[in-house]
């Protein structure tokens, strides 16, 4: 990709935290908080494998290095209950196909019986623990429960971007207690994210969508003094269509976020940065597969009807405005890319952006997921699978899973 290696000459000092190449974890017992929050089907099969894929880097390497090497990941929302449909066991039989080699599986996450099983660990050994979240103490990042986290290991390594916006036990309460550092994974997303926004080759582009105007706010106010182009797309297109006094019929609006649409705009307008809306709309009276739907202008979508996705007047827009980028970021779809009848526009740009000649950027699960389905994942410079991490790190804000990593200079 072009420019691609400029960037990353530009980019790579900028972590200043302890890596797992910085540990000496020969013969030690190295505790992976990764992100093995997987799809699962009815059966209980994993349906996705790119989270688990995605740690591999890291967990070979201190495989490779002689570690000890405990696994610990959450998946779905148990709240604080034990739930069969929420173990970690299809994770461990994955993990051991994708390693060729055994994978232990604990019935637990802390207490004596996983204790015994980590001091019976050889070299090179990998165990991995049960679901985090069958503990309620570990989202509410108990000390205690931190404590008896850490008592398994001598380091441990943050590989879960994903987890890493939440201050949770597994991602901040354990590095009160042992050394801690950054896998392969967490310090190549902040590399890319941090570092693209903060030192672009232009022009830089954003790509923004989803549902909702609010879910994005930060991230807008925070871009506004850095991109040179700005392309809203998906539900929240149609507050900011709203807030410029056209009708939008039945469609997604959120009505406490016209006056901030319009001061967003008035902001992108005085930085002279280019904003670009839909222009016209693929709308429906429903998201049933039986529903008719129409393709209009922004200005004639009538009562009764939903804008579900942009149309194609808006994707040669939205085209012709990535032509000349350089650096494109992308959190969001266009519409409800799931529906066979509204995946076009989500699709169009998917091919845009792995067709730029440019450092392309996609964060957001649902993103990833359009991204994969329209089948240009390997033309992307670099795809984040953690959402609501990413939105945080374009917000310009500190995520506690990375700020609570030792510093390099201790």
């Amino acid at each position: 990709m072009a420019k691609k290696n400029d960037i990353v000459v530009e980019i790579k000092d900028i972590f200043g935290k302890l890596t797992i190449e910085d540990l000496q974890i020969k013969g030690k017992a190295v505790f992976i908080r990764a992100d093995f929050n997987v799809p699962l089907d009815d059966n209980l099969v994993i349906t996705d494998d790119r989270r688990i894929r995605s740690s591999l880097p890291t967990i070979n390497y201190a495989i490779d290095e002689g570690a000890k090497v405990i696994l610990a990941s959450h998946l779905g929302r148990p709240k604080g209950k034990i739930d069969p449909k929420y173990s970690l066991a299809p994770v461990a039989k994955r993990l051991q196909r994708l390693l060729n080699k055994e994978v232990m599986f604990a019935p637990d996450c802390i207490g004596s019986q996983v204790e015994n099983m980590v001091a019976k660990m050889k070299e090179g050994d990998v165990l991995l623990l049960e679901n985090l979240r069958f503990h309620p103490e570990e989202e509410k990042n108990e000390e205690g429960f931190s404590r008896s986290l850490s008592k398994l290991a001598d380091f441990f390594v943050n590989d879960a971007f994903g987890a890493a916006h939440r201050a949770h036990a597994s991602t901040a309460g354990i590095t009160k207690f042992i050394p801690s550092a950054a896998g392969f994974l967490l310090k190549s997303v902040i590399e890319y994210l941090k570092g693209v926004v903060d030192n672009p080759v232009r022009p830089f582009v954003a790509i923004l969508g989803g549902a909702k105007v609010s879910g994005k706010i930060g991230v807008l106010e925070n871009l506004a003094n850095k991109v040179d182009k700005v392309i809203v797309g998906g539900g929240m297109a149609y507050t900011f269509i709203k807030a410029m006094g056209y009708e939008i019929g039945d469609s997604l609006v959120e009505p406490d976020m016209l006056d901030l649409a319009k001061k967003i705009m008035e902001k992108l307008r005085n930085n002279n940065v280019k904003f670009y809306l839909p222009v016209d709309s693929v709308i429906g009276q429903s998201l049933e597969s039986s529903s008719d739907t129409k393709i209009v202008t922004n200005q004639e979508i009538p009562k009764g009807w939903k804008a579900f996705d942009i149309g194609p007047a808006s994707v040669k827009l939205f085209n012709e405005a990535l032509q000349d980028a350089k650096t494109i970021i992308w959190n969001g779809p266009m519409g409800v890319f799931e529906v066979d009848a509204y995946s076009r526009g989500t699709y169009a740009i998917a091919n845009s952006v792995g067709d730029a000649y440019a450092m392309t950027i996609v964060g957001g699960g649902d993103t990833d997921y359009a991204i994969h389905r329209a089948g240009v994942s390997d033309s992307i410079s670099f795809i984040s699978t953690g959402g609501g991490a990413s939105l945080q790190l374009l917000e310009g804000k500190d995520l506690p899973g990375i700020s609570a990593l030792t510093d390099k200079k201790a």
